[in-house]
């Protein structure tokens, strides 16, 4: 290797740490960002809900437009922790699915409430359904990167349903906002029973 090109491309390839080597990944077999990133968008029971956080923080308005967004991944990463742990809670997958009926009838039925009060239930289903991320993180995972790839995910899901429900502001958008809210909640009440 007489080369100095080929010399300086072998001694940075030797310089890079084993550990950057760890978090790659194969598909979904692996355990890192990218796994993460996809768990939330692989399950309907999590999509509905996280779009249905967005769309009732469009429809209460600002400062619910961003509050609740930001709450939910925030106390999502504290239930994951807890779920990683091995910590219990009983009812996860129920708690999953009545997200997706009690956050989709606020939207359907134009609930309004105080901040601090819609912040509890956003909060209490956040904590299932960060559980759930946390207790089926893979087993190679690397926790840091997977969630950080679920609150991602999350977050994004939520500008989702951000977008769709800035159409409140024209009567045919709260058509389609409240429309959102009922397929939201019966798509909940589904997995209630399934």
């Amino acid at each position: 290797m007489t080369n100095p090109s080929q010399r300086i491309v072998l001694l940075t390839l030797l310089m890079l740490p084993v550990i950057v080597f760890a978090h790659v990944e194969s598909g979904l077999s692996g355990g890192g960002f990218f796994t993460g990133m996809m768990h939330p968008v692989t399950g309907l029971d999590h999509v509905i809900a996280m779009v249905a956080v967005g769309l009732w923080g469009a429809q209460l308005g600002l400062p619910a437009l961003w509050v609740l967004p930001v709450a939910f991944p925030l106390v999502m990463a504290l239930g994951g922790a807890a779920g990683a742990m091995g910590l219990g809670l009983p009812g996860v997958e129920i708690g999953i699915a009545l997200s997706g009926v009690f956050l989709g009838a606020m939207v359907l039925f134009n609930i309004r409430m105080q901040l601090w009060l819609a912040l509890i239930p956003v909060s209490i289903f956040a904590i299932f359904h960060g559980h759930a991320h946390g207790t089926e993180m893979p087993n190679m995972a690397v926790p840091l990167l997977y969630a950080s790839g679920f609150v991602i995910a999350t977050g994004l899901l939520h500008l989702s349903g951000i977008a769709i429900g800035t159409l409140w502001k024209w009567p045919t958008g709260q058509w389609i906002v409240r429309g959102a809210g009922g397929v939201i909640a019966a798509l909940g009440a589904y997995f209630l029973f399934v």
